[in-house]
């Protein structure tokens, strides 16, 4: 027998009750815009100096990728007409980096990798010329001695560098011309130092050329006397620090009789002036620093350095030229 109790039904949602819970709205759709606004956006820092000689701009944009692994920086210079020149973008990381010249269509490629604690492994590559260099450096036992050995790629002699503590000397052979005949001889390089009388004493030695140098140092007074052989050329700088604000700096050339000296002061850390002429070029010139000179752009106060400078030529001073540049960081 058919049961003759009602059945029960759900209603359909168009013959439900204007009381019932009205159906939650459907989801958004997925974009690409909003799954990217969960995304860090790396942060740029953006240096634009401007220099008053040349009237051109130099710009760096720059932010670090990857976990701050990697830097990614396009530099570019632009003049008062917006024309942009010498653009360049390169790509830093610990074992890789690339340097792209836009104007060349040329790269250059550098990698650095430890094969283990005591040996490296590094490669240069100019992508254009095809030319470059590999080397090997290998720490010895000793701390402080390494031997590098290095090889201009593709064609060209192999060097050896012995590094120690007291200095460093290269080995390698190359090519002379000697009465219209190509001749193989060794070169050797190499500089020296050690302390000595409470200065240090070095010996370069290049291109079958000694210089000799020698530099005493204490808190007040620097004196640095050098020799060149086997020309004879004699030169030497004097340094004076009067107070820690206060240095006197002079320099002469015996063999030309050309000479330089130079005054700085600093006020702080973040103001220096100083002034200074040159027998060389027989020009007077004094310069205001505002900012840190030495140091980076993102310490000074604003994260901006001024220079201004004038210089005043000995022969003739109604041509003196006032100069100023100005370099400043925005992080964006």
């Amino acid at each position: 027998m058919a049961d003759s109790s009602p059945q029960s039904a759900t209603p359909s949602p168009a013959l439900q009750s204007p009381t019932s819970e009205p159906a939650p709205p459907p989801p958004p759709p997925c974009s690409v815009f909003s799954s990217l606004k969960g995304l860090n956006r790396p942060k740029l820092r953006v240096t634009s100096e401007f220099d008053s000689d040349s009237l051109l701009f130099f710009n760096k944009v720059s932010c670090k990728i990857f976990d701050n692994l990697a830097k990614l920086k396009l530099s570019f210079h632009n003049n008062a007409q917006r024309e942009v020149s010498q653009p360049q973008v390169s790509f830093t990381s610990k074992y890789v980096s690339v340097l792209y010249d836009v104007e060349e269509k040329n790269a250059f490629v550098k990698s650095t990798v430890d094969v283990s604690p005591r040996l490296q492994l590094r490669a240069l590559h100019n992508v254009k010329a095809q030319q470059g260099e590999v080397a090997m450096e290998a720490n010895l036992a000793e701390p402080g001695y390494s031997l590098e050995l290095s090889s201009p790629v593709p064609i060209g002699y192999p060097r050896a560098t012995l590094k120690f503590p007291l200095g460093e000397v290269s080995v390698q052979e190359k090519e002379v011309e000697e009465e219209e005949k190509s001749k193989r001889i060794v070169s050797v390089n190499g500089v020296l130092k050690r302390q000595a009388m409470n200065g240090v004493c070095s010996a370069l030695y290049t291109d079958e050329e000694l210089r000799l140098r020698y530099a005493y140092k204490d808190e007040a007074l620097s004196f640095i006397p050098t020799i060149s052989l086997p020309s004879n050329a004699v030169s030497f700088a004097f340094k004076r620090q009067f107070s820690p604000s206060d240095k006197l700096s002079y320099w002469y050339n015996f063999d030309s009789n050309m000479w330089s000296a130079v005054y700085k002061r600093t006020y702080g850390k973040d103001y220096k002036f100083k002034a200074g002429y040159d027998s060389d070029v027989r020009l007077g010139w004094a310069s205001l620093w505002v900012g840190d000179e030495d140091g980076k752009v993102k310490t000074t106060p604003m994260k901006m350095k001024v220079q201004f400078m004038l210089q005043v030529p000995q022969d003739d001073i109604k041509t003196s030229v006032l100069m100023f540049r100005v370099k400043k960081r925005w992080d964006l």
